[in-house]
């Protein structure tokens, strides 16, 4: 599965429902679902631990240590 790979601090423009964002240090997946109400942005996260394993599996996790 490919992720998108924005630099940091760029503005993304999700879809509505089960986008996925992957952290690019640990290699760890969230599917996010975002809603509009009461003209507020809401959004609720679910760890996808199969994308993560996948993701894992094929890319090792950066060492992040100053």
């Amino acid at each position: 599965m490919k992720y998108d790979e924005p630099e940091a601090g760029e503005w993304v423009q999700p879809i509505r429902r089960g986008y996925k964002m992957c952290c690019c240090d640990c290699g760890l997946v969230h599917k996010m679902d975002f809603r509009v109400k009461n003209r507020r942005v809401q959004f609720r996260v679910f760890r996808d631990n199969r994308a993560t394993a996948a993701i894992r599996r094929y890319r090792p996790a950066r060492d992040v240590t100053p």
